[in-house]
């Protein structure tokens, strides 16, 4: 929460100077991902699901436990032998990252070639003492099999020089890349809505995020692949060289404190600190795998802007419904253009159910009162609307990861079920910071399996343990109602919170 604000706060006090310059590029021959590899555990699990993945056909299975998401990022880093792309939006120099560092570094260290886009909002050169440290960062960029990219950076490494350049050159520096991807070998993959931190994986005690990704093998990883290939070779990237150059001896001493912080991480006690044999889990993953079809979309990073691609597939998908669609997104923002078109091209007597967080499990204020705003208009025009609480029973189960236990959770999933058969999952919030500003990615897969199970966590999650479900009273005013309580004020978690949407109320909706 304070760390999602902390990087979009330095927006705040620029909406008056919206600048037009464009980012420092330079012109670098294209490089694409290696053929999928022909050995290795990857490859050989690809090869035993042959039989069910014909033509462009692929595998999959939602990954909906925090400890799952990050044990299978390691398995998939552990058991590549040719090549490693990662990109994501976040990573930061907590436990979780630490980890996935070390992993990523013994990959690199056996000869797998490592390739990492990273956006530049979780880069900030600060010291670790104040959680801000660059991870990855130039001294990793040193290791002759890893290369890192940055996404639109910033000129000036520094957070107070971040702040000046912002106010001068808002309308690039806006421009944020928010996908999340991780492919291995070219043969399985891993997205969704998770960043690398500790929130996203269960162990903050601070609080953690109920979040959701899909692992994929086969065919569906190549396209993950393809959208990688696309942002590496962008202009919107810039090599890590071009920026800081590291050397063997930051490496050197990078490795010492790694290995320093991993020693003293005593919630990482149910993962392996050193690179492992996974070939038993992947054994009985191929049982856990549905076979289905897919299309990959991404949002284009072209010239000066980024081409909005999603938006449109969203709209589309809500109106070929002809039973259900079950939405479950950290932050919703309707605009006019897609709820008057949804609500004149949803079929009547389809049902619409959407699940965002609540003022009390929220991490963004200024998203929230925005989208307190449309609650009447959704409700009045038959959404079924639900609200995320701040503690819910799902966070001791899923979210939470032993032995942390957080001190409230928040909604981060961008995923939807449509009819029970096509699945969105991806990146992208449904609100305008989403739809206008960030890249984003989504991965529509058809299958029935998958639906279904997507469909039961999202019901499980509606539940009157895990959420408010918001309804309008006799007199047309909000309440909110869980089981047999009801509530006439948007519940929270403290009181404070109430304070915290002020400000914000004041400000564009896109600016979060």
């Amino acid at each position: 929460m304070v760390r999602r604000m902390r990087a979009l706060c330095l927006g705040v006090c620029s909406l008056a100077l919206l600048g037009c310059a464009t980012a420092n590029r330079s012109t670098r021959p294209a490089e694409f991902a290696p053929l999928p590899a022909r050995t290795g555990p990857l490859a050989e699990l690809e090869k035993r699901l042959e039989p069910t993945l014909l033509a462009d056909r692929s595998a999959f299975k939602l990954l909906e436990r925090s400890d799952e998401a990050l044990t299978w990022r390691l398995a998939l880093i552990d058991s590549a032998t040719t090549s490693i792309d990662l990109m994501t939006f976040l990573w930061w120099g907590d436990e979780t990252g630490d980890l996935m560092l070390s992993h990523v570094l013994a990959a690199a260290d056996r000869g797998v070639k490592v390739r990492l886009i990273v956006d530049d909002m979780s880069t900030l050169d600060e010291s670790r003492d104040m959680q801000l440290r660059d991870v990855p960062n130039a001294a990793l960029d040193a290791h002759p099999n890893i290369e890192l990219r940055i996404f639109n950076p910033f000129n000036n490494r520094g957070t107070a020089g971040r702040a000046v350049e912002f106010l001068g050159d808002f309308t690039r520096l806006n421009q944020r890349m928010h996908n999340k991807a991780l492919i291995a070998d070219n043969h399985v993959a891993i997205m969704g809505g998770r960043n690398v931190g500790n929130e996203y994986m269960g162990l903050s005690e601070a609080f953690n995020f109920r979040d959701l990704d899909v692992i994929t093998v086969g065919h569906a990883s190549r396209q993950v692949s393809g959208v990688f290939d696309r942002y590496w070779n962008s202009e919107w990237v810039r090599p890590q060289t071009e920026i800081q150059k590291g050397s063997e001896e930051t490496l050197k001493l990078e490795r010492v404190d790694l290995q320093k912080q991993l020693d003293e991480a005593k919630i990482l006690e149910r993962f392996p600190r050193a690179p492992r044999d996974w070939q038993n889990e992947f054994v009985a993953l191929e049982q856990q795998l549905h076979p289905g079809t897919s299309q990959i979309f991404t949002d284009t990073p072209d010239g000066t802007m980024v081409t909005h691609r999603l938006p449109e597939l969203v709209r589309q998908l809500w109106g070929s419904a002809t039973r259900e669609v079950l939405v479950t997104n950290a932050y919703i923002i309707p605009d006019e253009l897609t709820f008057e078109r949804t609500r004149k091209e949803l079929k009547p007597g389809v049902r619409f159910v959407m699940l965002t967080n609540s003022l009390g499990s929220t991490d963004a204020a200024g998203v929230h009162v925005h989208y307190g705003a449309w609650r009447p208009k959704m409700i009045a025009n038959g959404v079924e609307l639900y609200e995320f609480k701040h503690d819910a029973e799902v966070r001791t189960r899923v979210v939470d990861t032993v032995p942390v236990v957080s001190k409230f959770v928040g909604l981060h999933a961008k995923a939807m079920v449509i009819d029970r058969r096509r699945v969105l999952i991806g990146s992208m919030n449904l609100d305008p910071r989403s739809w206008v500003h960030n890249s984003e990615m989504g991965i529509l897969i058809d299958c029935p399996e998958l639906g279904e199970n997507l469909a039961q966590v999202i019901e499980s999650d509606l539940k009157a343990e895990n959420s408010w479900q918001v309804t309008l009273d006799e007199k047309g005013a909000v309440q909110w109602v869980a089981g047999k309580e009801v509530r006439h004020e948007a519940p929270v978690r403290d009181e404070s919170q109430r304070g915290d949407e002020f400000i914000p109320r004041l400000l564009p909706a896109d600016l979060y």
